[in-house]
């Protein structure tokens, strides 16, 4: 059984000083904690006591990886990478299904039942169980991304690395993200919330709830089971009023066992594109 203790005490040194890595047992922590990623031991952010809770020490390991990796070139039928990092193995055995031209490196973790179609997932990221990563979405470095998630086409979810400690973007279960939507700078989706497509959201937009007589703003959170879709509010500048972009929740979703059903309702309900 590892003693992740000591890892951990030894990737945080090296990251402190870049000269602990000359260790080999050093060395061989910061691998043996991007194994524990890949193998879903370790995560990078975990919901403890309702509250998320990040592992710096893991994002510390995952930039250090590079650090101890080198260029290796790898053969797949007729594709060619060059890369620090492999992909994942052993896919059959880890019960997830992976279409041509998905990709998922390797410190990454899919949990059985998860979906990959031709999109990506990267080193430290992890997907739940029963959830897809559609054509061309992307789960960025160390994002955490729930159970009965769709990531609908093209949707973009950053990777934060830096600073180690700092809150990646997190999915939580049984959300809707519609295509093209854009989530980055350590974003939270509270469960089952949906998404309409091409909504974008960082840590300073402003997500406007509009169902009340006075509106309420959330920054960097989602509220569970919101239905919220793009929008754009005034705002004044030297040169004129310009509309800037924002994110409007429109309404919540129901209660329901079925959030397939539930899902579907609410697209109808509240008129969201998906």
């Amino acid at each position: 059984m590892t003693d992740w203790s000591d890892v951990e005490n030894r990737i945080a040194g090296a990251f402190a000083d870049r000269s602990g890595l000359d260790d080999p047992r050093t060395r061989a922590a910061v691998v043996e904690a991007v194994r524990g990623l890949d193998r879903g031991e370790l995560r990078v952010a975990e919901k403890r006591e309702g509250e998320w809770r990040v592992n710096g020490w893991l994002m510390q390991a995952v930039n250090l990886y590079f650090a101890v990796t080198g260029m290796e070139v790898s053969e797949y039928g007729p594709f060619q990478a060059r890369d620090k990092i492999p992909l994942k193995k052993d896919l059959e055995a880890a019960g997830v299904r992976v279409v041509p031209g998905g990709v998922a490196r390797f410190g990454s973790h899919l949990e059985p039942g998860a979906v990959l179609m031709p999109g990506f997932v990267n080193i430290g990221a992890r997907v739940g169980a029963g959830s897809m990563v559609d054509t061309w979405a992307t789960v960025g470095s160390c994002a955490q991304v729930g159970r009965n998630v769709h990531l609908a086409g093209g949707v973009g979810v950053g990777g934060v690395l830096e600073p180690p400690g700092a809150r990646p973007n997190i999915i939580e279960d049984g959300c809707f993200i519609g295509s093209r939507c854009i989530l980055v700078e350590g974003v939270l989706v509270e469960e089952e919330a949906v998404l309409g497509a091409n909504v974008v959201i960082t840590a300073s937009t402003p997500i406007i709830d509009v169902t009340g007589p006075q509106e309420v703003i959330y920054k960097g959170r989602v509220p569970a089971r919101s239905v919220v879709i793009p929008g754009t509010r005034p705002k004044q500048y030297p040169a004129g009023t310009y509309q800037i972009p924002c994110a409007l929740i429109v309404g919540r979703r129901t209660a329901a066992t079925d959030r397939k059903v539930s899902l579907n309702q609410a697209l109808r309900d509240f008129e969201v594109q998906g």
